[in-house]
């Protein structure tokens, strides 16, 4: 690095940190009431460099800048108290701050061709700034940020309250900082090259997940969904096995955050497994989920939620699916009467992708099934969304009919000159 391109950025750097530094201490902040020595601002503060730094920091200076700035730009989609004092003006004055800063960076001599990840070197000549410097200061910072976590995670060693022993080794505050900054740095790569990065994401991740703080897992599980998203199953190499373990460990963990347990479950087996459909794991993560389903099943948050994002899972399983019907069928019937349309549309929108990828014949469910769903046709009547949810009833009907039709042909006679079924009498009283 020459000794003007070093200059020109290091007067670059002190600008927008003190940009950034202003900004800050006019904003106000009180710590959580479980946090009362912990200070998440001065932290941050301290994270900016002061105008007379000298050349010899300067990387560490550029790490600690780029953390602070994911800290602030992490705040705009935060649910923790911890960040929940940053304005949405700060963060996006921190995402500005950043974008300048990584233009000057890769401008300079300074910047980094590649970046080598064991025996792998990558090539970051082609990605744009921001992303080029994010990625070349991974190696360094994932492996913090890992730390940082398992500092307040819980020893196996601990006697008694090993949240409380966990607690007083350091402050969750600064592991679910940490998750946040982690969270925020690895959603920033939305390309191939992030698969090549998995060696260092993937174990970071997986302290995430394992700490007993819902935050810090919640993070780490965002962060999966992301991976599962961009990298091809094959990047995860070795990890795949302890990666579904986790999932499956995960599938307990509270309502505020199951949604990601499931989304992030469901679309790592899916990836993973999707050439084995009857790999071990599709049959432990389903009976895992349906073992809390059924102990709740009159939790709204997690059946839509589940419903919501297990339909890749269903379609892979296909006729494997019949050996969990004694299990699927009696939450699904339950449902379809539920007080909410959303349960009730997300519902018979599953009962349709089970009945196509299965096609059931000669099942005792037959019966039953005309009869809830003729029940539900008539409550529909009430609903908001009786059109929508009618004219589903009619096609998971159409598909009984054409899969066993000699079974619907018996039960629908009960219903045949049912004044309230008029619109259905014309589709179904000619069988």
């Amino acid at each position: 690095m020459t000794n003007s391109s070093s200059s020109a950025l290091l007067h670059r750097l002190v600008q927008l940190s003190q940009t950034l530094k202003v900004k800050l201490s006019k904003t106000p902040y009180n710590p959580p009431e479980g946090s009362p020595n912990v200070s998440i601002k001065s932290t941050l503060q301290d994270l900016l460099p002061n105008p007379n730094i000298s050349e010899a920091d300067f990387r560490t200076h550029i790490k600690d800048f780029v953390l602070c700035c994911a800290s602030l730009a992490s705040a705009l989609n935060s649910s923790t108290e911890h960040l929940s004092w940053i304005p949405n003006s700060l963060s996006f004055t921190a995402l500005s701050a950043l974008e300048d800063f990584a233009k000057a960076y890769c401008n300079s001599s300074n910047v980094k061709d590649s970046i080598k990840i064991g025996e792998l070197e990558l090539d970051l000549r082609f990605l744009e700034s921001d992303k080029r410097l994010v990625i070349e200061l991974m190696p360094e910072v994932l492996p913090l940020f890992k730390d940082k976590i398992k500092e307040s995670a819980i020893d196996e060693s601990d006697d008694g309250d090993g949240i409380s022993a966990a607690s007083a080794k350091a402050p969750v505050a600064y592991a679910i900082i940490a998750a946040y900054q982690f969270r925020w740095i690895v959603t920033q790569v939305d390309c191939f090259i992030l698969g090549k990065l998995c060696p260092l994401v993937v174990p970071c991740a997986l302290t995430a997940l394992d700490h007993w703080s819902q935050e810090v897992k919640g993070q780490g599980m965002i962060s999966f969904i992301h991976l599962g998203k961009i990298v091809n199953a094959a990047d995860f190499g070795s990890y795949v096995d302890v990666i579904l373990d986790a999932c499956c460990q995960n599938v307990a963990s509270d309502d505020e955050i199951w949604h990601y347990v499931v989304e992030m479950s469901v679309l790592l087996v899916t990836s993973t497994q999707r050439n084995n459909p009857r790999s071990q794991w599709f049959e432990r993560l389903l009976n895992e989920m349906l073992n809390h389903l059924e102990r709740q099943p009159r939790n709204k948050q997690r059946r839509t939620a589940w419903l919501t994002h297990i339909e890749p899972l269903f379609n892979i399983l296909g006729l494997l699916l019949l050996a969990h019907f004694r299990r699927l069928f009696p939450l699904f019937f339950k449902w379809m009467h539920a007080d909410d349309d959303e349960t009730v549309l997300l519902v018979l929108e599953r009962t349709k992708t089970i009945l196509r990828v299965t096609w059931i014949r000669n099942s005792p469910l037959i019966e039953r099934f005309v009869d809830e769903l003729i029940t539900l046709y008539k409550e529909a009547a009430l609903k908001v969304n009786r059109e929508a949810i009618r004219s589903l009833v009619l096609q998971i009907l159409t598909l009984i009919q054409h899969s066993n039709g000699s079974h619907f042909d018996a039960t629908w006679k009960k219903y045949k000159d049912d004044p309230d079924l008029i619109s259905l009498s014309g589709r179904f009283n000619s069988i």
